[in-house]
């Protein structure tokens, strides 16, 4: 039997980096996704078998059998039966997984992928042992831009996995795409936070927590979480600047900031709270007319672009986001980052009423600099789960 998951991206609404400071964060699911197949493979005769991951977007496929993990993880204690909560990768682990990875001589050029192949292998021994099996892994996603790739990809694997494991007790003879119960949705989401900690190091838990349960906004602040519903549906253009940046870096060069000028950033982190709750407010706010909501997304608007600034204060700008705030402010749109900044995605509201040729013209100025353009809805649909 093969299972087939599919989890969403995410973007952050208003909130980031100031969310790690205790501030309140807005994400929402959209409607891109990363998608993952997962089939357990019978062991070839006088042959234990193999587990292997095929990342199509890269055209990359590795492989290690299952007599090398069981080699490898001769004194861990892995595998089922499943605890209900995931144990983190300690380091020892961590270190026994790395010379796995490091066995593959996976590309120079695609180094990058180290973390996330890391992740794989820790969930999938961690979930299903040694067991031979062969996940296939695509993504609607740019990697490393803003979008909540990486966090799409654990909780789409992780989903995969349990599907296929004693912890979810889900009928594998029905068709079409399911959605799975809170419980297990929580489950879900535990795992994908470890294979989280172990690409990102210190992560929020939002972008897996959005992608596992999806359906609606959520609001985020000090690890307590809020559902928020929008009483209209909401447009973004997303453009990806492709510039690549080190999450990591970013979040650190903030914190450098907060120690060298404690009262400013303070003060900077405040407003940011205050945009969040008030974008919440909004968001929520009924309308019953066109006019109604030209009013609310005005309001969104000007937040947007208030958090743009106090992102700026931040220092994680960079002058590829504001050549794209430029070009879509000639339109008189309003666009902020999204994610970590220093380039990755920006985020740019289509009002409702918004003509088809103005959003041609915008995506076409924005291409001729290089940048890719997408469209999403935001507030998608969570984890789905599927079986042949």
């Amino acid at each position: 039997m093969e299972v087939r998951t599919r989890a969403p991206g995410k973007i952050i609404l208003s909130g980031e980096h100031a969310v790690v400071h205790g501030s309140t964060a807005v994400a929402a699911a959209i409607d891109l996704y990363t998608r993952v197949s997962f089939r357990l493979l019978p062991p070839s005769e006088g042959d234990a078998g193999s587990v292997e991951l095929e990342l199509k977007d890269t055209g990359l496929a590795f492989s290690w059998p299952s007599s090398r993990l069981k080699e490898t993880f001769s004194f861990e204690a892995i595998g089922p039966p499943l605890s209900p909560t995931p144990r983190p990768c300690s380091p020892e682990h961590s270190k026994l997984i790395a010379s796995l990875v490091e066995e593959q001589n996976i590309p120079e050029a695609k180094i990058w992928l180290r973390s996330g192949i890391h992740a794989f292998l820790y969930l999938y021994t961690s979930i299903h042992g040694f067991k031979p099996g062969k996940v296939v892994i695509s993504s609607e996603l740019p990697l490393g831009s803003g979008l909540g790739s990486s966090a799409a990809f654990c909780v789409s694997l992780s989903g995969a996995l349990l599907a296929l494991s004693d912890a979810f007790s889900i009928d594998r003879q029905t068709k079409g795409w399911l959605e799975l119960e809170l419980s297990e949705l929580e489950l879900v989401n535990k795992w994908a936070f470890e294979g989280e900690k172990i690409i990102h190091g210190k992560p929020s838990g939002i972008d897996n927590t959005v992608s596992t349960f999806g359906g609606s906004m959520i609001k985020f602040r000090s690890g307590e979480l809020t559902h928020i519903r929008s009483s209209t549906p909401l447009r973004m253009l997303i453009t990806n600047t492709k510039v690549g940046r080190n999450t990591k870096a970013l979040v650190a060069g903030v914190s450098e900031r907060v120690l060298k000028h404690p009262d400013a950033m303070a003060a900077v982190f405040r407003a940011v709270d205050s945009i969040s709750k008030e974008l919440s407010v909004i968001i929520e706010s009924p309308t019953s007319d066109d006019v109604s909501i030209i009013a609310k997304e005005e309001k969104l608007e000007e937040l947007m672009e208030m958090n743009q600034g106090l992102l700026q204060c931040m220092g994680v700008s960079h002058a590829s986001i504001e050549t794209v705030l430029r070009t879509t402010l000639k339109y008189k749109l309003a666009s902020k980052l999204t994610g970590a900044g220093g380039g990755g995605c920006v985020l740019t509201l289509l009002p409702t009423l918004l003509s088809t040729k103005i959003v041609d013209k915008v995506i076409a100025e924005l291409e001729s600099c290089g940048f890719q353009c997408l469209k999403a809805e935001v507030g998608g649909k969570g984890l789905e789960v599927c079986f042949s």
